[in-house]
Order: C-alpha cells, then sequence, then structure tokens
C-alpha cells in the first residue's frame, strides 16, 4: 500500500504582501541609516511604540466603530478589540499622555512597518513601513520650522539635489471658505478639490466645483454643485495660488487679509520663513504653496508637503503638518504637535531612480575560497584579518573544494572580490585576488575567454602582506 504524499505548501505571500529580497533590503537599511543620521544630528529621540493597540487607541479621526473591519483588527485574550497599527501618531499621543513625566516638548523619530486593509494595486500594499518625525508639547512655530529644515536637510543628506518642500498653513484655507460663503457641510469638499489644481489645472478645478468634468479617461467626475457667485470668489483664490509674478502672501493679505483665520494663518508662515532663513535653509528649497490642503479632518495649522522636481509622477514623498487635537482624546485637554511623515518605498524607488543610492547583491565585499581543507586555519587566519580591518567577508562554507564552482557562488552572489590560495601561495606568502566587479563588465563587452583572462585588474597575485591595501584601494564604495 503507497504511503500518502504530504500535500505540499505553495511558497506564496499573501495578497497586498511582499517580501524584500536582500538587494532591496540593504538599500532600505542603508537609507534608514541616512535618515537616521540627520534626526540624530537634530536631537530627536528614537521610539518605538506596539504594533498592536487597542481598537480604543485607533478608533480616532480616521476610523471609527462601524469601520473598524477596514483595519486589521480582532478580539484578542481577555475579550479585547484590538488591531494592527495603520500609522504612528496615534499611538505617540497614547505614549505621551500615559507618560505625566515626559519632558515636554518632545522630540521623537519612529521607523516601522504599519497595516491598511486598501485594496491592493500597483506600488500599494497592505502592509508598508513608514518613517515619523514629530515635536509634541509646545504650539512654538519654531518647532514647524524646525521639521521643515530636519526635511530640507534628510534629502540633501541622501543626496538629492532636486527637490522643493512646499509649506502652507489650514487656517488661510479656512479662512477662503469663510471668505466664499461656503457651508460647512461643502467645505471639505471644496478643500480637496483646490488640492487638485497642481495635478488637474485650474479649468478642472473649477468645473469640478461646478456642474463636474470629464476626465481625460472618459470618466464622469461628479461635480460638487457651489454657487457660481461663490465659485466666482474661489476662482480669485485659484489666480491668486497660480501669480508667480508676486510673493504669495502679499497675494494673500490683499485677498484674504480680512479673514481672521486667513490673516492668524499668513503671520504664521512668515514667522516660519523667518525662522528658516536664521536657520540658513536655503531658499530655493522652501516655497510657500497655498493649495497645499492635506488630511483635511488631520491637520489645524502649517502644512508642508515635498516633492522631486525630477520625478513629479512620485507625488509627496515627506509631508506633514500640525496637528494640536489628537492627544485630548486620552487626557481631555490639548497637548499641540507638529510632525512629517516619509513614505519609506516610494522614497527608496526614487532614490534608486535617480542613483543616489544603488542596490548591492551581496553584504561580503570579499569570498574567501577554499581550496586545501588541511589549511583550514590559514583560511580562517585570512579571513579574521579582513573582518579586523572592517572588510564585510565570508568564507566559502559550501560543501566543493571545486575553485570554479565557488568562483561562481561568489559571481552569482555578486561578492565584488575574491581571494584565493593553495598550498603553494601559503608557502610563497602570496595571494591571488580575482576581480570578479570587472570581470562581469568585462565580459559585457567580448565574449573571448583568453582576452577576458588577460584584462587588466581582473586577477592579480600578490604578496599576502599587501592584501589589505589592496582590497581598500580597490574595492567599490
Amino acid at each position: 500500500m503507497a504511503k500518502d504524499k504530504k500535500k505540499k505548501v505553495r511558497p506564496e505571500v499573501l495578497k497586498g504582501f511582499r517580501d524584500y529580497p536582500p538587494s532591496e533590503q540593504m538599500a532600505r537599511e542603508e537609507m534608514l541609516g541616512r535618515i537616521r543620521e540627520v534626526f540624530d544630528l537634530m536631537g530627536f529621540l528614537p521610539l518605538q511604540t506596539a504594533s498592536l493597540e487597542s481598537a480604543a487607541t485607533l478608533l480616532g479621526p480616521h476610523y471609527n466603530e462601524d469601520s473598524l473591519k477596514e483595519l486589521f483588527g480582532f478580539t484578542g485574550p481577555d475579550e479585547v478589540d484590538m488591531a494592527l497599527r495603520y500609522e504612528f501618531t496615534l499611538s505617540l499621543a497614547r505614549y505621551v499622555a500615559a507618560d505625566p513625566n515626559l519632558a515636554l516638548p518632545f522630540r521623537r523619530y519612529q521607523y516601522g512597518n504599519v497595516w491598511r486593509v486598501d485594496k491592493p494595486g500597483p506600488g500599494r500594499y497592505r502592509e508598508f513601513m513608514q518613517c515619523d518625525i514629530d515635536i509634541v508639547g509646545t504650539k512654538n512655530l519654531l518647532a514647524d520650522a524646525e521639521i521643515i529644515a530636519a526635511m530640507v536637510t534628510t534629502f540633501d543628506h541622501l543626496g538629492i539635489k532636486n527637490f522643493k518642500v512646499r509649506y502652507s498653513n489650514r487656517k488661510i484655507l479656512n479662512g477662503l471658505i469663510e471668505y466664499a460663503g461656503i457651508t460647512s457641510d461643502q467645505a471639505q469638499g471644496v478643500m480637496r478639490v483646490i488640492d487638485k489644481l497642481e495635478k488637474q489645472g485650474r479649468a478642472a478645478v473649477v468645473a469640478e466645483l461646478g456642474a463636474g468634468r470629464v476626465d481625460e479617461s472618459g470618466d464622469k467626475i461628479k461635480g460638487l454643485n457651489v454657487e457660481p457667485a461663490q465659485i466666482a470668489q474661489l476662482e480669485k483664490f485659484l489666480d491668486m495660488a497660480l501669480n508667480k509674478d508676486k510673493e504669495p502672501l502679499l497675494l494673500a493679505e490683499e485677498l484674504l487679509g480680512g479673514i481672521d483665520a486667513s490673516r492668524e494663518g499668513i503671520n504664521e508662515l512668515r514667522t516660519i520663513g523667518s525662522y528658516l532663513s536664521a536657520m540658513n535653509i536655503e531658499r530655493s528649497k522652501v516655497e510657500v504653496d497655498l493649495t497645499i490642503v492635506r488630511g483635511l479632518g488631520y491637520y489645524t495649522g502649517p502644512v508642508f508637503e515635498t516633492s522631486l522636481l525630477d520625478l513629479p509622477e512620485f507625488g509627496s514623498v515627506f509631508s506633514g503638518g500640525r496637528y494640536d487635537n489628537l492627544v485630548d482624546r486620552f487626557l481631555g485637554r490639548s497637548i499641540p504637535a507638529v510632525g512629517s511623515s516619509i513614505g519609506v518605498d516610494r522614497l527608496l524607488a526614487a532614490l534608486i531612480e535617480l542613483k543616489a543610492l544603488k542596490l548591492k547583491e551581496a553584504a561580503s565585499r570579499v569570498l574567501v575560497t577554499v581550496m586545501d581543507a588541511e589549511r583550514l586555519t590559514d583560511y580562517l587566519e585570512l579571513l579574521r584579518r579582513l573582518r579586523d580591518e572592517g572588510i564585510p567577508s565570508e568564507i566559502f562554507s559550501g560543501d566543493t573544494k571545486n575553485l570554479t564552482k565557488q568562483i561562481k557562488y561568489a559571481d552569482r552572489a555578486g561578492i565584488p572580490f575574491a581571494v584565493i590560495a593553495g598550498s603553494n601561495e601559503f608557502e610563497n606568502g602570496t595571494v591571488t585576488v580575482k576581480n570578479l566587479a570587472a570581470g562581469r563588465e568585462k565580459a559585457i563587452s567580448t565574449t573571448d575567454r583568453q582576452e577576458w583572462l588577460k584584462a587588466e585588474k581582473i586577477q592579480v597575485t600578490i604578496p599576502s602582506s599587501e592584501l589589505i591595501d589592496f582590497l581598500k584601494k580597490h574595492l567599490p564604495g
């Protein structure tokens, strides 16, 4: 009687999730390392909060009792409703509220995975990484300027040259709603449409404020049916926002200076601008853009976002603003805060596209091959010397002593150099170094093996004492 075969488990990842191969993960770690250097330099503290939170913590501005199913939620031990975090801000608010002895202002950064039950699509996953920076516990606009300065410094440190941090103030738009006589039930819709000005253009925005429009694909975009007289008032704002010949805050003052909320927002932006100038933040890197809206039920004052001028299709890659009403859910009183968030995967894709970050196939820069099992102690001594000098290295630990197969392993793994030594080399005090990276480049231009073997810098035999200096000189950065 034949034995029952075990059912094979399909090696597949869940819908909306993905794995990160070593090359991408190493690049991501390198990017996050550079970002951490900036945050540490500017005095921000690392914080890591729990991945699981109580439903009561997470049900706030974005989600209510009816939408818990939109989170990865469930009833856990002790019959407690809980869910995986979908962002960091609510966890931060909970953390601050729970510690009465916390020194304020509290400057923190955090990065890690968050989870949302969104519909998966190209570049859109249900698990993804965020990286946040926040200052909690002060209304001082110096904190807002510090966040913007951190955003600018981060992109400079990442080697991105052509970017712009644009900032505005929700209070100006609140004043615009009052100026145009928009009702409270239409206010959010109007702001959402205004936010499309840069991408869709003036005509599309005006049409959507009114009866609606047909987009490029032929789909009907429903209009808000705002009254014509109100649209005329809103058009004055659109023309003002598109005017590049005059300083935007002067234009805003001319149009909305008589509205208390707008005047307060304008003055706040002037204060932030003066702080940025005092910090010597390049004027070409920051710009007031009065059409920025951002999270409608979330931000209460200044808002900001960063765009890559060479990759406008990537959208905003580092954005945020002031939110003064989150912590009061836990304390019953307001604790002001301001922060910004990086879309880690989107930024990583942009850095690779801009060639500001290179994908590496291997962590090891050198493979020590093993040709003679009786000299294993000598090979391990070679390995120790390399590692002691800070050169990431590995020894071939496979089952074969076939040199060709070992070199093929190193080549396939993307290790740039291989060190080769047999009994003769050890007795003569020499080693052979094969530059596999140069060999791969040469192989692209020639199929003649003899020519390949004779090519300069592909293989060289040197005294063992010169190995470290040779590798440090020739290893790719």
